[in-house]
């Protein structure tokens, strides 16, 4: 279970290192083995590999109508490995099409991460907030 946020860099290469306590977990439940890929709200979404197997399988059994969300999610997965040294390069491509900058904030969100340029994450939750919470949101109680 992955959970809060960690601000991090991504290195002139584009790689970024991950949080000791994510690469402890991941370790134990993937060997340190991910799937990045796209998520329609302009992110890098993070998955441990067998995590990832599942969304795949259910993605490519969607039906013709979620073709462009099967392009964005499936067309845009990668496999990697975070390396020795606790970094994962996240590809070009990736980087680029999801707007990531240097700095980034990593959100751990239970099986998955999100990936976003802090800049982006901070205008999108505003705009969020502005637009109010949606009725299921509404009714947490803290």
């Amino acid at each position: 279970m992955f959970q809060g946020t960690s601000l991090l860099s991504l290195d002139a290469k584009g790689r970024m290192t991950m949080p000791t306590r994510h690469r402890e977990a991941l370790e134990g439940v993937c060997a340190l083995a991910v799937t990045v890929t796209r998520h329609p709200d302009g992110c890098v979404l993070i998955y441990p590999r067998p995590v990832w197997e599942e969304k795949r399988k259910a993605l490519s059994s969607l039906p013709y109508s979620a073709r462009a969300l099967q392009r964005i999610v499936l067309g845009g997965a990668v496999d990697l490995t975070v390396d020795a040294a606790g970094r994962m390069l996240i590809p070009a491509e990736l980087r680029t099409l999801c707007g990531l900058n240097r700095e980034v904030a990593l959100l751990g969100l239970g099986e998955h991460f999100e990936l976003w340029d802090v800049g982006r994450l901070a205008e999108r939750e505003k705009a969020a907030l502005e637009a109010g919470l949606a009725e299921q949101a509404a009714d947490f109680q803290f």
